[in-house]
């Protein structure tokens, strides 16, 4: 394990059972983790000396057997299964919030972004509408970005900090817009560690998948096994820059839809 890195957890989602997911298409269902598995991902990171953080907490002090967990979305789950979860065991994390997802079904309302503020909890930004940052107009990133701040900051009565990346696309634009909109970090979703020598503009998360067991999960924040996952993401961001997003969600859906019918 790493002394001076920490690893940034990305969940999303969490599966009750009975409950229906937000949305149905498998590339959504396989980031879901359920409420089981995110209760004995908590126990292991517990029982084995973990200190749990927000981003800001983090951001002050990387390594020392440290881990950062992030929700992205602001799925209604993140009140009512994950927070208490998180705080029986005095755990911190940020939740990523997307404005335009707010009162939908399966999502947070206003009310509970407070709530769950209130809680203790950091809030984030992940969007007003939750595009693809790369593939818009100026206008729209500022929109995405910028106004997406304001509006949540109006939401919550507090500022904003932190900002986390839809669907993981990013370039040096959209981290300058980022940057420019007034938050202090920009989350992506490539792997890696972060250090005191990382750009905050390009911090790096790991996405913990549905049916990742405890002890998968505490190699990973040990910063184990992350090379071979690199390789893959390299291997996917080549085939992304090749089809371009809106071919590779499209074959990557048909795919995986084969698969889960197989």
């Amino acid at each position: 394990m790493t002394n001076d890195g920490t690893v940034f957890l990305m969940y999303h989602e969490l599966s009750v059972a009975g409950r229906p997911l937000c949305h149905a298409e498998a590339g959504y269902a396989r980031y879901t983790v359920s409420v089981d598995d995110f209760r004995s991902h908590l126990e292991q990171l517990s029982q084995d000396g973990w200190t749990v953080k927000s981003v800001t907490e983090a951001l002050l002090s990387f390594g020392n057997k440290s881990v950062c967990i992030t929700f992205d979305d602001g799925c209604e789950t993140d009140l009512l299964w994950a927070a208490p979860l998180l705080i029986e065991r005095g755990f911190g994390a940020t939740f990523y919030i997307t404005i335009g997802y707010l009162g939908q079904r399966g999502y947070l309302t206003e009310r509970q972004v407070r709530d769950l503020h209130g809680m203790g909890f950091e809030i984030g930004c992940h969007s007003l509408t939750h595009p693809y940052l790369t593939d818009i107009n100026d206008a729209q990133l500022c929109q995405e970005t910028a106004g997406a701040k304001e509006r949540l900051e109006q939401i919550c009565g507090s500022r904003i900090e932190h900002y986390s990346c839809p669907g993981g696309r990013w370039n040096a634009r959209v981290a300058d817009a980022v940057s420019g909109a007034g938050f202090r970090t920009m989350a992506t979703s490539q792997t890696g560690i972060n250090t005191t020598n990382t750009d905050p503009f390009a911090l790096t998360r790991v996405a913990v998948l549905g049916g990742t067991r405890s002890d998968v999960l505490l190699r990973t924040c040990r910063g184990e096994r992350l090379l071979q996952a690199r390789l893959k993401e390299t291997i996917r961001d080549s085939a992304k820059r090749l089809l371009g997003n809106r071919m590779y969600d499209s074959l990557r859906k048909s795919l995986l839809g084969r698969l889960k019918t197989g």
